[in-house]
């Protein structure tokens, strides 16, 4: 999957390997940022934002993270203002991925985006809530509605071969969190404690994701979500 990754785990004599990579992402850095200069006039601002975002998703492997911030906020509205959602969200989940204080404003308002617009990719906005399982604490109500909705976006927005893959990872995800959360081990309390948490009806765990978001934003909102919902054909 392409948002999604399992840790790699590494050596003591992968040292080499890691130097050569790094060599590779400032080479591959240079390419990016060139393209960016090399920009004709006249050119649409959303081919400078796909650049950004590759640029800030490289500069976060370099653990650069002050300038993978700037970058990916730059392309964030570049995308706002183009009214492209999916480019918009992956310009958050890099500024998630970049740790800088406004990490986790970023991470939320790029969950919110991704729920909200069908057209993202479901894997991203799965990565997008994985990332607040991660950062929750262990009894935290907030990581179990980030699995919940999860395992519903990737349920209701994908089909077939990708169906099967992100539904099976979202259902461990929630097995992990109903553990962490409960001590849950069986399937009996599983469904107990799903049931419990109100994570079988949607306009419960929807409603209180809302909630979370609020959390990571605070009032530090870059977009305008009355307007947007508005747009909606259903609001």
């Amino acid at each position: 999957m392409k948002y999604i990754k399992n840790e790699e785990i590494r050596d003591a004599d992968g040292a080499e390997d890691a130097q050569q990579a790094t060599g590779l992402l400032e080479a591959r850095l240079q390419e990016m940022h060139q393209k960016i200069t090399e920009l004709p006039a006249g050119f649409d601002p959303k081919q400078k934002g796909e650049l950004l975002i590759q640029t800030s998703a490289i500069l976060v492997d370099l653990e650069r993270g002050e300038e993978a911030f700037a970058e990916a906020r730059e392309a964030f509205d570049i995308f706002k203002e183009a009214e492209e959602w999916e480019a918009l969200a992956q310009t958050c989940n890099n500024m998630f991925l970049a740790d800088q204080p406004e990490s986790l404003p970023a991470l939320g308002q790029g969950i919110w985006v991704a729920v909200t617009f069908p057209e993202v990719d479901p894997e991203l906005t799965v990565a997008l809530l994985q990332h607040v399982v991660n950062e929750t604490p262990p009894d935290s109500d907030g990581g179990a509605l980030a699995a919940a909705v999860a395992h519903y976006i990737a349920d209701m927005r994908t089909e077939g071969k990708k169906h099967e893959d992100l539904t099976f990872f979202t259902n461990s995800l929630l097995g992990t969190v109903a553990r962490r959360h409960s001590e849950v081990e069986s399937q009996e309390q599983f469904e107990l404690w799903f049931e419990r948490m109100e994570l079988n009806d949607p306009d419960q765990f929807l409603g209180r994701m809302r909630n979370v978001i609020d959390v990571l934003v605070q009032d530090d909102w870059w977009i305008d979500r009355d307007a947007i919902w508005a747009t909606l054909p259903v609001n």
